[in-house]
């Protein structure tokens, strides 16, 4: 089931158009800057504290924050893309992971808690999965779009489910993101469990697919989600880096980045993507010169 093409439809980036592909690669390719000075400055031991990368995932939250905007936002960790690509001020990401008082939450909350006031990202206590209800409480009191993130371990904890069928019973509009990157630390998924969240969600009425971590597939499936909510998307994606620091154990299973920088090439935007990565990088290298100049 499990593969880099699940559920992909054919001529998504050409129906999608190029101004959506310009964004989704300004946005991610961003991120995945501000990924790789993070990586340096974990390197250099800038940091003391654990630090969970979103490389390799950080044209999930891309997709998301292009097809699925003006929404309350509930993540877990591995969330300095969503943050980013939803509007979250890069400096202030920065000061976070440095502990900072300027940082996002008053660097009191580090790089697994990440929030954000003015994109409505709310953080969390560290509790695996616990943004899940928290997330349907909020779309019941307020009634706003919500978007709630987890990963395919903290889809396993006990209060998901029970949060799952409330949302349907209520008919909440609740877009529930699991990224699943079929470890949880180390632990793959055969070994925890023999069932399905996809099939668990549809169990409780909630419209739900499994998909490969393609950004257009992704966006097509929110549109499609987002005019009847609740939803539930499952998206096999890939850790580049491990759960916690910036150790590999290895090639990923597939390379997301490359085939988005091939597509993008196809849709004749080669230039422009190569222009835009050199300014991302450039963006980043000054956000992160002062502080990794000091080591």
């Amino acid at each position: 089931m499990r593969s880099a093409t699940l559920g992909q439809i054919p001529g998504l980036p050409q129906e999608f158009g190029n101004d959506f592909a310009r964004e989704l690669f300004r946005r991610g390719n961003f991120a995945r800057h501000f990924e790789l000075k993070v990586k340096e400055a974990y390197d250099k031991k800038i940091f003391s504290i654990p630090i969970y990368l979103s490389l390799g995932s950080e044209f999930n939250s891309a997709a998301l924050s292009l097809s699925f905007p003006d929404c309350l936002i509930f993540g877990q960790h591995r969330c300095h893309s969503l943050y980013l690509n939803y509007g979250g001020k890069p400096e202030e990401l920065r000061d976070e992971l440095l502990g900072l008082p300027s940082g996002c939450s008053g660097g009191m909350s580090g790089s697994n808690a990440i929030q954000g006031r003015d994109i409505k990202m709310f953080g969390h206590s560290g509790l695996m999965g616990e943004q899940i209800p928290i997330a349907v409480g909020a779309a019941l009191a307020s009634s706003k779009r919500t978007l709630a993130i987890c990963g395919d371990a903290s889809v396993e904890e006990d209060y998901i489910y029970p949060s799952l069928g409330f949302t349907a019973t209520r008919k909440l509009p609740v877009l529930f993101v699991c990224e699943d990157n079929d470890l949880s630390i180390l632990t793959k998924t055969e070994v925890r469990r023999n069932w399905s969240p996809v099939d668990v969600a549809r169990s409780l009425g909630i419209p739900a697919v499994d998909i490969t971590d393609d950004p257009w597939l992704i966006a097509h499936h929110t549109k499609q989600m987002s005019k009847n909510l609740p939803g539930f998307i499952n998206i096999r994606t890939v850790r580049v880096l491990w759960h916690a620091g910036v150790g590999t154990d290895g090639l990923p299973e597939w390379d997301r980045y490359e085939w988005i920088r091939g597509q993008l090439a196809y849709l004749g935007l080669g230039n422009e993507m190569e222009a835009m990565d050199r300014e991302n990088k450039g963006k980043t290298d000054l956000l992160w010169e002062k502080q990794l100049q000091k080591r």
